[in-house]
Order: C-alpha cells, then sequence, then structure tokens
C-alpha cells in the first residue's frame, strides 16, 4: 500500500513545475490542452484525429511527457464539444451529440451561460471521477474486465436500445418506430461476419457510387443534419438570434455551476455509467451518453421537460462523457485492449515510446525503460507513469474549465446575434462536420437529407433522439450476438450470471417507468378526491 500512496504522490511531481522533468511535462500537457481546446470546438475531428496527428510529435519525448501532450489534448476535446453543441446545435464531436438535446433549446430559451456551466462543471466532475475510479481500479481490475465477454456485450447494448422508451417524448409508437429504423440505419454498410454489402443501394446508385456507404453511415453527418439543419431553417424564418428571449450570460454560468451540485446524485450516477461504459471495450462515448441522458430522463420525476431545455438533460451527458476517458485507459493500461477509439490509437504512443502494456505498468520498482536509465535519462516506474495518467487526466480538465470560464459570458452573447450573420458561420461548421471525418463528399449529401428528415421530424413532433441511439448500439448488438451463438450456442449464453443480472436490470427498466407513472396518477387521483366542492365549508370556516 505505501508504494502505491507513494506513486500516486510520484505521479504528480512528475508532471508539475517543480523540477526540470516536471516542467517539461507540464509544458507538454499545456500545449496539448491548448490545441484539445481547439480541436473539441471545430466539428467532425474529435480525440481520435487530434491524437493520430500529434503522434509524431512525440519522437524524442520521454514518457511523461508524451502521455502529457496526449492525454492533455484528448481528455478536453470532450469538455470543450459540449460548447459548439450547446450554443448552435452542432455537436463539436460525434459523442457529445446527447447534449443537445436539452443544451441547444437551453440557448434558445435563453439560458445558454446556464447551460454551459452546466456542461462544463458536469464534464469537471465526471473527468475528476473517472481519474479516481482508473486509480483505484488498477490493484482490482484484471477479474473486472474478465467478467465481460459477447454475451454480456449483448445484454448491455439492448439495456441501451429499450432507453428507447425514455427517449420518446411520450410517444412510445413515433419512438419504437424511429429507434427501430435507426437499427436499420446500423446494419447499412459490409456485413460483418460474411463480409458483403447489404443495404448500399448498389442498383439505384451504381457499384462505384455505393463504396461510401460500406462502410456504414457517417454517425457525425446523421447527428449534423437531424439537429444542425433544422435550427439553421428555425433562424432563418424567424430572422432573429439563437436565442428567442436576452441571453442570461454570466448569471447563467454560475447558475448551471450551482445545478451540478444541487443534482449531485444524478452527476455521480452518470459519471459511474459513463466510466464503466468506458472500461468496456467496443463501445466508446456514444453510448455512454445516451445512456446517461436516458437514464437521467427515467430517473426524472417530470419528463415532459426534457428535449425542451431540461438541465438534467445536460448534467448526465456531460458526466458521462468525460468520466468515459478514465474508465477507458483501464483496460488499455493494464491488457494492451484499447476501451476506445482513441485509447486505439494511445496505443501507437506506446510503441513509440518502447513500453508494453500489462503488470509493467502497474509495477511499483520496475522502470518503464530500464535503457532510459542506464543513459542518465529521467524514467519513471511503470506505476508512476500510470499515476501521472490520472494526474494529467484531473489537471487538463481543471485548466480547460478555468479558461473556458473566463469567456463563457461573451459565448453565451453569441446566441443574441442576428440570424443572418450566424448562419454563414454555423453552415461553415455544419460542412467540417460532415466533411472532415471521412473527407468525402457524399457524406454532405447525407447530412442535407437527413436534414430534411430532422426539419420533418420536428415540424410533426417526432422523437430525433432514439433514431441515434438505434444506429449507436445496431451494430454492436449484431456483432456481440453473432459471437456469443458462435462461442456457447444458440441458447446456450443465456444462463451466464451476468447476462441474468443484465436481463433483470433492464426488466426493471421497461417497467418501471410506467408503474412511476401509474403511481403517479394514483396519487393526483386521491389527491383531487380529498380537495373540497366548491361552495363546502372548509376547516376554519364557522
Amino acid at each position: 500500500m505505501i508504494d502505491y500512496l507513494d506513486a500516486f504522490y510520484s505521479g504528480l511531481l512528475n508532471i508539475l513545475p517543480l523540477t526540470d522533468h516536471g516542467t517539461d511535462a507540464f509544458i507538454a500537457l499545456l500545449l496539448g490542452v491548448a490545441i484539445g481546446f481547439v480541436v473539441g470546438i471545430l466539428p467532425g475531428l474529435g480525440g481520435a484525429v487530434t491524437l493520430a496527428l500529434m503522434l509524431p510529435f512525440t519522437f524524442g519525448m520521454d514518457p511523461t511527457q508524451a502521455f502529457a501532450f496526449l492525454l492533455g489534448a484528448n481528455a478536453v476535446t470532450a469538455t470543450t464539444g459540449d460548447i459548439t453543441s450547446v450554443l448552435f446545435g452542432v455537436p463539436g464531436e460525434g459523442i457529445s451529440a446527447a447534449t443537445i438535446v436539452d443544451g441547444h433549446p437551453m440557448a434558445k430559451n435563453g439560458e445558454a451561460g446556464r447551460a454551459l456551466g452546466a456542461a462544463l462543471m458536469s464534464s469537471l466532475v465526471g473527468a475528476i471521477f473517472g481519474a479516481l475510479m482508473l486509480a483505484i481500479a488498477i490493484p482490482i481490475i484484471r477479474p473486472l474486465v474478465l467478467l465481460i465477454a459477447s454475451p454480456e456485450f449483448f445484454m448491455l447494448a439492448i439495456l441501451g436500445i429499450t432507453f428507447v422508451a425514455a427517449l420518446s417524448g411520450g410517444n412510445m409508437f413515433k419512438g419504437l418506430t424511429i429507434g427501430g429504423f435507426g437499427l436499420g440505419l446500423a446494419m447499412i454498410g459490409l456485413d460483418p461476419i460474411q463480409g458483403i454489402p447489404r443495404y448500399t443501394l448498389e442498383p439505384l446508385l451504381g457499384q462505384k457510387e455505393s463504396l461510401f456507404l460500406w462502410d456504414g453511415i457517417n454517425f457525425v453527418a446523421i447527428t449534423v443534419g437531424l439537429f444542425a439543419i433544422p435550427e439553421i431553417i428555425d433562424l432563418g424564418v424567424k430572422g432573429t438570434g439563437i436565442a428567442e428571449r436576452a441571453s442570461d450570460k454570466l448569471g447563467g454560468v454560475t447558475e448551471g455551476v450551482k445545478d451540478t451540485f444541487r443534482h449531485w446524485a444524478l452527476v455521480l450516477r452518470c459519471s459511474a455509467l459513463g466510466t464503466y461504459i468506458g472500461i468496456l471495450p467496443g463501445l466508446g462515448g456514444g453510448p455512454a451518453q445516451w445512456m446517461a441522458y436516458a437514464h437521467a430522463v427515467q430517473s426524472a420525476e417530470d419528463k415532459s421537460r426534457f428535449g425542451k431545455g431540461a438541465v438534467e438533460g445536460v448534467l448526465g451527458p456531460g458526466a458521462a462523457n468525460n468520466s468515459k476517458e478514465g474508465g477507458s485507459l483501464i483496460p488499455t493500461i493494464a491488457f494492451g485492449i484499447p476501451g476506445s477509439l482513441s485509447m486505439a490509437v494511445l496505443l501507437g504512443a506506446f510503441i513509440i515510446q518502447g513500453l508494453v502494456p500489462g503488470p509493467n505498468m502497474l509495477d511499483p520498482n520496475l522502470p518503464v525503460r530500464p535503457d532510459a536509465a542506464a543513459l542518465g535519462e529521467f524514467v519513471p516506474t511503470g506505476l508512476e507513469l500510470t499515476f501521472s495518467f490520472v494526474w494529467v487526466l484531473i489537471i487538463s480538465n481543471i485548466i480547460t474549465v478555468a479558461v473556458a470560464f473566463l469567456f463563457l459570458g461573451q459565448l453565451a452573447r453569441i446566441t443574441e446575434i442576428r440570424g443572418a450573420l450566424i448562419i454563414p458561420f454555423i453552415l461553415l461548421l455544419v460542412y467540417l462536420g460532415g466533411f472532415t471525418v471521412a473527407n468525402r463528399p457524399q457524406d454532405l449529401a447525407l447530412v442535407i437529407i437527413f436534414g430534411v428528415l430532422g426539419w420533418l421530424m420536428v415540424k410533426y413532433d417526432w422523437p430525433r433522439p432514439p433514431m441515434l441511439l438505434g444506429l449507436v448500439l445496431g451494430r454492436l448488438a449484431e456483432n456481440r450476438l453473432f459471437i456469443s451463438t458462435q462461442i456457447h450456442g444458440d441458447f446456450g449464453w443465456i444462463d451466464r450470471p451476468g447476462v441474468i443480472i443484465i436481463g433483470v436490470i433492464i426488466l426493471v427498466s421497461l417497467f418501471f417507468p410506467s408503474w412511476q407513472e401509474r403511481r403517479q396518477r394514483r396519487r393526483l387521483r386521491n389527491a383531487d378526491s380529498h380537495q373540497p366542492a366548491p361552495g363546502a365549508p372548509i376547516d376554519g370556516d364557522f
């Protein structure tokens, strides 16, 4: 235990400007944070692309400096991605899409500052929670990861899909229909089992023109189309700014910070959910955000506020989006199994630095690079380097949120700018979001198609979030079901303890909301029955 505490303290000193090597690492961290801050605001790039572009610059750096640079950038892209989601309805990253659902309506209601304050503070709490879970999980991670296999992954995907009920806006039929359409979209592309294209519209588009669909539907293009295009049309029709009322400016930012602590239980629950989903390889930030948003809806007493500007709909996804970063580092460090796409790129940095994920990264006595120590260079032990990851996540998010708060009052005022002036800028963000993920002009056509669909859905009151949820989880569920049946037989995996536990949770999540609604209706009827009739005497009348 003493070794762990000593490594925890040394990991902090190694990235603070108190020594020569600590100063170098801290400067690298600040540079990474600055890059990540800008990239997070630009739609369509995200943490994985940022890490891939920055990997070559880590040659010649020592391990602490290299990972401070990379993790500092990756940690803040999720935080700053919420800014454009709230202000313009355009996600800075695909995984920031859930923040749009209530964050942008808050901006339209003149509460942009409050939404940004809530998003940033919940992100900070989630990042610290995920980092601390990484520190705590280091001694116990192996049994936790090995407990989850393909059957449990499949059941987790089904659990997420059942949240369609919570995202349906009170109309289950519409929610299930749109969620099913999202599942259908997830089937487009190469069949992961047989490797043949399916639903790629070759008879309609031709073989050459349909090749872009072989990789599946671009999630960012659909998100931008569904949420940003209807807002642009609405802005153009109204001729006013994004905010329909005067913006709350800085006072609202303070209120958003207070909201984080008013709803502290929700923020912690969603942080825990994001951390656990981050631990599970192959899920990533999209499912974490949508599951957290659905949990926020399910756990609220008044569900009718969601989609119209409920601050809980910002707090839940914000916390989960950042806590998953600490969670995804756990299997990456312990087993060399990337917990997300960003962590897969980060493994390249391990190769560049000559490090091997696994037991060496958890050893409090073994230097990560004995050859560097022989040359007189500073080199930490494996456990010290791992704990420096924890501190990088915490410090980089604190710096990011502190800097963002300096400008939130000015950012909130953007929502008051006349629509004719701001629409060209939003269109530029839409272009970046639709095109830069895969650099395909066909994705811009998808933005337009789903933009028209999104506008029709808004006009006729059809919920949009279930479509994204089905798209995010559909392919994951299909892959894991196939693997489960191949290993365990058609139904041989159903009696696994993890499957049974998740199955019970699914049943509870399906029936608890309806039971809660019936109980609330019964309470209202009882309250009405005890109201005195008009003109009847009440206690105290003489």
